[in-house]
């Protein structure tokens, strides 16, 4: 619980959390989101394809109609999903479209009425958990944030992560959102303590070591994002810092994932998908850029 890594779009499919896993035993993994109506409607079955090397790994859905949500999260369970967490933090206007992500923050109702529904549907050890911001546009008060918790908690959600700024329904893009505007960490403690029954992982802008030991105190865990992208080697030395694991060398992390990687290619895997998420992996080493080779992948 103290790390994860987040949900992205294009970025945390099954190959790159199989890498993830590799350089962090212990952290909990999280799929792409992956629409309610995708699943149900388009029964699109091989969205929720993962290796048991993932567990922990959390399938998060998108989606704002209780019914379908609920079927969604049975899929999810019967996949061997654990847990199922519910996007209300995505800004982008095609996700505002289909009425889910971070405008679901101005219905709470609604969103009890799913996380109600999607409990109803899959076992009690199962947890429904919670993917948000803490307000979007003007309403960004901690008043509203609060109106948002209470009853989404009430229905039956013990987990929150808090990605720790608003999100701007309108005027910035997905992108800018990422960094628009200025972190709010304090808020997020502040959730902690008035509520210290519930889980709260804190998500925003953590990429160091030095950053999650800051948080941690105030917090249950924390959620690392693009920086698990851009430089997948800091989940390995936060692994290390939070639960005591030795410090895995580089060379043998890709010496693993090449041979899965030689093994999907053979069963029809992309090449392109198996190496986008390795790209950093020698970030910040001398001669980082040579040190990679899929050249002996096919052969």
């Amino acid at each position: 619980m103290k790390l994860s890594v987040a949900p992205m779009m294009d970025v945390t499919d099954r190959h790159c959390r199989y890498f993830h896993r590799l350089l962090s035993p212990n952290a909990v993994l999280y799929t792409e989101m992956i629409t309610s109506m995708a699943l149900v409607k388009g029964r699109r079955v091989d969205f929720l394809r993962f290796s048991t090397i993932e567990h922990p790994v959390v399938l998060q859905l998108g989606g704002s109609d209780p019914a379908m949500l609920a079927e969604a999260a049975a899929m999810g369970v019967e996949a061997g999903y654990r847990e199922i967490n519910l996007n209300c933090g995505c800004p982008s206007d095609r996700v505002q479209a289909g009425r889910f992500g971070a405008c679901l923050m101005r219905e709470p109702e609604t969103v009890a009425a799913c996380v109600q529904s999607m409990r109803a549907a899959v076992p009690k050890d199962v947890p429904i958990t919670i993917k948000t911001r803490l307000g979007v546009d003007a309403e960004d008060s901690y008043d509203f944030l609060r109106a948002f918790i209470e009853p989404v908690a009430a229905a039956g959600v013990e987990h929150f992560i808090l990605h720790a700024r608003k999100a701007y329904l309108k005027g910035l893009s997905p992108k800018q959102n990422r960094t628009r505007p200025p972190v709010n960490y304090e808020r997020v403690y502040q959730v902690k303590r008035d509520y210290p029954s519930l889980l709260i992982t804190l998500n925003g802008e953590v990429k160091t070591v030095a950053d999650a030991a800051r948080h941690l105190p105030h917090v249950d865990g924390v959620m690392i994002g693009r920086e698990a992208w851009h430089n997948p080697y800091i989940l390995a030395e936060l692994e290390q810092a939070l639960y005591g694991t030795p410090l895995p060398k580089r060379e043998a992390i890709m010496a693993d994932y090449s041979l899965y990687a030689r093994n999907q290619l053979k069963a029809g895997a992309l090449k392109s998908a198996l190496t986008r998420g390795v790209l950093g992996l020698y970030k910040h080493q001398p001669n980082g850029k040579n040190m990679l080779n899929f050249s002996d992948w096919e052969q």
